[in-house]
């Protein structure tokens, strides 16, 4: 298990998150003890084999409801799960791992691809990647920091 030096870190019921690898600096995540796997709102996701192994291309927008600095990443498959969601709906989903800075820790976990529209916050950060050495209080917010004034406008629509 991937125990960080950082145990007992405070995170708020959202933060601000970034995804090095992806090239995503802000991305709002909503922090959720009720959901095992952290979660992504990916679209245009299309399996392909490379090298004889399974990988993934998706397109992440960063902001709610705006195709403004969507990227484009693949990368290998690390497996299929059936999750079910809060509305009770299951579907079978790709699990990818992922780099990620929140509450100014870096951090790896497993992280599922898919629509997450009807949703409030394009990412949701689960169980397995708290167990990394954080604790929620459920009264906070972005105890990582705000993002800068620019990306908050974006994130609401306003460029």
């Amino acid at each position: 298990m991937n125990r960080s030096s950082h145990s007992n870190t405070s995170t708020g019921w959202r933060e601000w998150v970034s995804l090095p690898d992806l090239g995503v600096d802000w991305i709002k995540a909503k922090i959720d003890t009720g959901a095992r796997t952290s979660s992504l709102h990916a679209f245009d996701v299309t399996e392909f084999t490379r090298d004889g192994e399974d990988w993934v291309r998706f397109e992440v927008h960063p902001w709610q409801e705006s195709r403004e600095d969507a990227v484009v990443y693949e990368c290998r498959v690390h497996d299929r799960r059936a999750v079910r969601s809060s509305s009770g709906h299951a579907e079978t989903r790709v699990v990818v791992t992922m780099r990620m800075r929140l509450v100014g820790h870096d951090v790896s976990g497993e992280v599922t691809l898919t629509n997450r529209d009807e949703m409030g916050f394009r990412m949701l950060i689960g169980r397995q990647l708290l167990r990394q050495g954080y604790v929620v209080d459920p009264a906070k917010s972005f105890l990582g920091g705000r993002a800068p004034r620019e990306a908050r406008r974006r994130n609401r629509g306003h460029a």
